[in-house]
This record gives C-alpha cells, sequence and structure tokens, in this order.
C-alpha cells in the first residue's frame, strides 16, 4: 500500500522544516524538496498535496525561485504561504492561452504581470486578519473573535494585488487586502500569513484543514516504529565496519550514540572534544555517562582541548567569527583523534536533526542565519585521506527536537539524559557577548548553575523547551555594601517551544528570578546585575549570538 505523503516545496523559507513539523503532527508523513523539483518528478511521487513555503524573493526579480504554471494544473491540491502564496497568484492561470498574459523573461513562464506588487504598508509581527469566508474548507474551524478575526504571523513587503482568474478572497487585514485566497474547485489556497508559527495560534488547524479535508489523507502515519526501523537498517548498512561519531552529551549525539550502540556495540567509537565551553560539571558528566563505567556498549574517548581553544579566541569578538574558530579547531581535534583510528573505521556519523540543518541554510535555498559545526562533518579532504566513506551516517537528520526525544525514550535512555537542556555545538561561545577568556566562561557557568539549580528547585523546568545565563558585554554601575562596582550584566533566557524554530519566552515566577538574581550577584564575582530576556522567537533566536 502506497504510503501518503505531502509535499514541501522550498522557496528559500527559513519555515520549511516547521511546516513539515507540524503536518507531521496530523499524522501525515511530510517530505520537503527544492522549488526546481520537477513536474514528471512530482507526478511520479504522487502526492496528496503540495505546500508552498515563504522566502524573501520577490516573484518579480530576475534571481528569484519560481515554478511552471504547470505546477497549479496537475489537479492536486496546493496551498501557497507568504511568498508561495504570491508565487501562485503571479504564475496560476497564466498558461491560459486563451487569456494576454506576459511571459517571464528570465524564466520563460507565462505570468500575471500585475498580481503582486509591493506593498503600500509592510506587515510584520502579530496581525489581526479579518475572515471573509467562513464556510472556506481552510478556515472552517479557525476561532474567531466578534469582529470575524483572528491573529496570524505577518512578514512581507510584497502584497497581492490582483486575484488570478478563478480565486476569490477569503481573507483580509487592514493593509493587505489578500491575506487568504482560494479556488475550491481547483482545490489551490494561499495565505499571505504563516500557519505554522505558534504566533498564529489558529495556525496549526488551518494546515490539519488543508492536509485531512482538502487533500483527504488519512492522518494514519506513525513514527513509533522508528528505533526499531533504523537499528535494522543501520545494522544492514554497516556489517561488520566500525563508526566514529563525534559525542556532545547533549539529546541529538546521545540518541545517535544509543541507536548506533544499539546496532553495532562496540564497533562505536565516541570522541568527545571537551572545548572549554561547556555547562558547569559537564565535561565530567558526560564521562561518566559514556566512559567505562557508563552503561553504554561503545569505546569512549576524551579530549581535553580547553586551552586550545581558548588561545584560538583571544581578542575574538564577531559572534560568527567565533562560530567559525570553533567550527575550525572542532574538526582538527576531531581529525587528530580520528587519524589514530585509521584503517579501523569505515563511518563517521553525526547527531544531525532538521533544525541544524535548516540554520545552516543547508541546501539551494535557505538564507543562511548561523553557522553549524556539526553540519557536513570533518572536512571532505581528511574523510577521503582517513578512507571514510564519504556519505556520513545520520540516523536522526529527518527529526525534530521532541521527535528525538520520544525516540530515546523508546531505547529505554534514562528521562533524564532524554530531557537534558540542548547545548549549542559551539557551547557558552554563542552565550557570551564579545570576547571569550576563561574568566567570562567560568562567570557564565557559576550563574547558569546557579538558575538551573532554582528553576528546579521551584519545579518550573520541566515544561521550558531551553533555560540558560549568558553574558552580556555590557558593564553598569552598582553598589555594594559600601562599594561602588563597575561589574557585568548576566542575561536570563527561558523560553518555551516544541520544535526551536519558534519559541515564547516563559513567564517565570517574580521570586523565583529574585531569588537567582541574588544569588547570582553574592556568589558570581564580577557580576552586579542581572536581566531576563523576554524576546521569542521569531524576531530574535534562542541564543543570544
Amino acid at each position: 500500500m502506497e504510503q501518503e505523503r505531502i509535499v514541501v516545496l522550498d522557496f528559500g523559507g527559513q519555515y520549511k522544516q516547521l511546516i513539515a513539523r507540524r503536518v507531521r503532527e496530523c499524522n501525515v508523513y511530510c517530505e520537503i524538496h527544492p522549488h526546481t523539483l520537477s513536474i514528471g518528478k512530482i507526478r511520479e511521487m504522487n502526492p496528496k498535496g503540495i505546500i508552498m513555503t515563504g522566502g524573501p524573493a520577490s516573484v518579480y526579480d530576475e534571481k528569484s525561485p519560481t515554478c511552471s504554471p504547470e505546477l497549479f494544473e496537475l489537479g492536486i491540491p496546493v496551498l501557497g504561504i507568504c511568498y508561495g502564496s504570491q508565487l501562485m497568484a503571479y504564475r496560476c492561470g497564466a498558461a491560459d492561452s486563451s487569456v494576454t498574459k506576459d511571459v517571464d523573461s528570465v524564466s520563460g513562464y507565462a505570468c500575471n504581470p500585475d498580481s503582486v506588487r509591493t506593498a503600500p504598508v509592510s506587515e510584520y509581527g502579530r496581525t489581526e486578519v479579518y475572515i471573509d469566508k467562513k464556510s472556506s474548507l481552510l478556515l472552517k474551524d479557525v476561532e474567531c473573535d466578534d469582529k470575524a478575526s483572528t491573529i496570524c504571523w505577518m512578514s512581507h513587503t510584497d502584497y497581492i494585488a490582483e486575484l488570478p482568474e478563478g480565486f476569490s478572497v477569503t481573507a483580509h487585514t487592514d493593509h493587505c487586502p489578500v491575506a487568504a485566497m482560494e479556488d475550491p474547485a481547483r482545490r489551490l489556497y494561499a495565505v499571505q500569513f504563516h500557519p505554522e508559527v505558534v504566533h498564529t495560534p489558529e495556525g496549526t488547524k488551518m494546515l490539519r484543514s488543508f492536509v485531512l479535508d482538502v487533500c483527504g489523507c488519512k492522518g494514519d502515519w506513525e513514527m513509533s516504529s522508528f528505533a526499531e526501523r533504523t537499528i535494522e537498517e543501520l545494522r544492514e548498512k554497516i556489517g561488520d565496519r566500525h563508526v566514529l561519531l563525534g559525542l556532545s552529551g547533549g539529546v541529538d549525539s546521545t540518541v545517535a550514540a544509543a541507536l548506533l550502540s544499539r546496532a553495532i556495540g562496540s564497533q562505536l567509537h565516541c570522541v568527545f572534544v571537551d572545548h572549554g565551553l561547556m555547562r558547569k560539571n559537564e565535561g565530567d558528566e558526560v564521562e561518566a555517562i559514556f566512559g567505562p563505567a557508563g552503561s553504554f556498549d561503545l569505546h569512549f574517548i576524551r579530549v581535553n582541548a580547553q586551552e586550545r581553544f581558548y588561545r584560538r579566541l583571544i581578542g575574538q569578538t564577531d559572534p560568527e567569527i567565533k562560530r567559525k574558530i570553533i567550527g575550525e579547531e572542532f574538526p582538527r581535534v576531531f581529525g587528530e583523534e580520528a587519524r589514530k583510528l585509521k584503517g579501523k573505521v569505515r563511518y563517521l556519523a553525526q547527531g544531525t536533526i532538521y533544525p541544524d540543518v535548516v540554520e545552516s541554510g543547508d541546501g539551494k535555498t535557505g538564507d543562511v542565519i548561523k553557522s553549524h559545526h556539526n553540519v557536513g562533518g570533518l572536512p571532505i579532504e581528511l574523510v577521503r585521506e582517513l578512507g571514510f566513506d564519504e556519505t556520513p551516517i545520520e540516523p536522526l537528520r529527518m527529526l525534530f527536537k521532541d521527535e528525538v526525544r520520544r525516540v530515546g525514550l523508546e531505547l529505554g535512555i534514562p528521562r533524564e539524559l532524554v530531557y537534558r537542556q540542548p547545548f549549542p555545538g559551539p557551547g557558552l561561545a554563542v552565550r557570551i557577548v564579545g570576547e571569550i577568556t576563561p574568566y567570562k566562561v567560568q562567570i557564565v557557568q557559576d550563574a547558569d548553575y546557579i538558575f538551573r539549580e532554582e528553576l528546579h528547585k521551584a519545579g518550573v523546568d520541566e515544561n521550558l523547551g531551553q533555560y540558560f545565563a549568558a553574558l552580556s558585554n555590557m558593564h553598569s554601575v552598582g553598589v555594594m555594601g559600601d562599594h561602588r562596582t563597575y561589574g557585568l550584566a548576566v542575561v536570563l533566557r527561558a523560553v518555551i517551544t516544541s520544535d526551536f524554530m519558534t519559541a515564547e519566552a516563559a513567564e517565570i515566577p517574580w521570586n523565583v528570578l529574585q531569588t537567582t538574581m541574588n544569588r547570582i550577584i553574592n556568589e558570581v564575582e564580577g557580576v552586579n546585575r542581572v536581566l531576563y530576556d523576554i524576546t521569542s522567537k521569531p524576531p530574535g533566536t534562542i541564543e543570544l549570538e
């Protein structure tokens, strides 16, 4: 029996993975493909529906990603989101030779030249959207207020100025006349806003309506047997050969190590590079879990490289440069250990997951937000030199964070490990604004330890997606005792998120923040001010850098 699937066509949207995540929440399998996927291949895949992502481009720019008008003539339901909605208006129906249409000079595709224009007023953020057609299959389950409106997340500078033939407006805003449109006869739907983000409270209902009601999916896809299937696939692929995994002790590499350990046992070699930028005591904790005294069947190697990383980071303040330095040094250290296993190891494994991929701009269309040292693995020259297979083993690449945790529990990994706080590859380097020094690292480690301890004591840590202390580069005047101080400011951050693509600041009880502030100022040398960051994602990121 052929598996139902929804295809997401990527036009450069940063939320492409999030769209796929929302579709999976409907128990419908979803794949992401570049917008260049051919019409023939789409026919061959026979998806139940297509979702066109947003993106930063304008449909009328020469280098913008585009599609053939034929996409809308396949008889397959299509939902355009943001840029995808504008592209639908720009291309849809333009292949009809009975109507005079212009031809895009670059792509050669027919277009509706007046359909999309620069908006007189750009919209960004939470926006009141008025529902004009409550009977729409897409919008029928949306709960509205007494003004027939709902809050949606907008992010656009262009807008649909003229409807394509056959379409009608189903929603609008004060500044956007076509916030949503549809041609139900051809099962074509479009929204200018982003239904996939948490800032659109009713967005999940819209996507569910599209997937189940418009596309007719049954919603019977499950991933409960992912671990068993993956273990069998790993055994079949690896055979009696050995695998090398860069282990950080975070959730992703822990679950990847557990899968591989379950599949191949002592054929797995895990190298833990301690770069001196981990949380307080975490290096020792990683060794306790995965080292000789731990419960995993694998070979564990710890490399203490703190001083080496600190020297490289002297004088560096730009966050991307700091990331790149760590991204360069990590494979050097890792590579030195890998060389010792030359001739024994065949495969390189990684704990890469979906958010790593999307935030690295991996692919042809996504804009780069951040660089990650754990996407792409070791330099290809070193991989070839060591005789590794050039395609790394990434058993978690298609999973989101909460899905990784579910797999971890299925494997029997203790809950405290599965729900360990996420930690970025560059470590505290992205939590120290400005130059990194051992002194600043100590400040962040101590402040973070206090914050985590107080949250746990108050019983408010379990429902948080991520929480930590960071160090700003701001100095301010303070008074301690009878003395004037000029100290640093620690920034506390706690967010609620299920997928790490979007996040809201958590409402930490005031008494907990006060206790944390008092302890940090009294116990951590060099700090005289504590701030709490309430920025959501977007527009901010979860980390400070």
